[in-house]
């Protein structure tokens, strides 16, 4: 005899994504449309979610912000932020404090990764590509690798 686990409500399922990490309302609405029964139900639990302030754009914005700047420049980040569907309103302050730091995250990475000045161009360029591909602006990276 089988025993097999109850299923969870979209709620309860939201509850456990949520628990892992933050998610923005467009990221649950994605994960959890194929668990919907009753049209409209998951908007109902989504709601609810948000009302009691379970699901908050801010904290997604935070979270990845925390997990990302470190290692990736602004337009990646800001790439990330608008694949989760956050509205450009909530990215804003945040995107702008990152544009005024990015010199010194580039220069972090960039010695993390390399540590001394390219001697050749070919190694130079090497490193930009590297510094680009994280979505650093090229002007600062032409500070950093120059």
């Amino acid at each position: 005899m089988a025993f097999s686990a109850p299923q969870l409500s979209l709620k309860g399922r939201a509850l456990r994504l949520l628990s892992q990490r933050e998610h923005s309302r467009a990221e649950l609405e994605r994960k959890l449309a194929a668990h919907e029964a009753e049209p409209g139900s998951l908007g109902r639990a989504l709601d609810e979610l948000q009302a009691k302030g379970f699901i908050s754009e801010e904290r997604v914005v935070e979270s990845v912000i925390h997990r990302r700047a470190s290692k990736l420049g602004t337009a990646r980040v800001q790439q990330e932020l608008a694949a989760k569907g956050l509205s450009p309103e909530s990215m804003a302050d945040a995107l702008e404090q990152l544009r005024g730091t990015e010199l010194e995250r580039a220069r972090a990475v960039w010695s993390r990764k390399f540590g001394e000045s390219a001697t050749d161009p070919k190694e130079r360029a090497k490193q930009m590509r590297f510094l680009l591909s994280r979505g650093f602006a090229a002007e600062v990276v032409r500070k950093v690798t120059g």
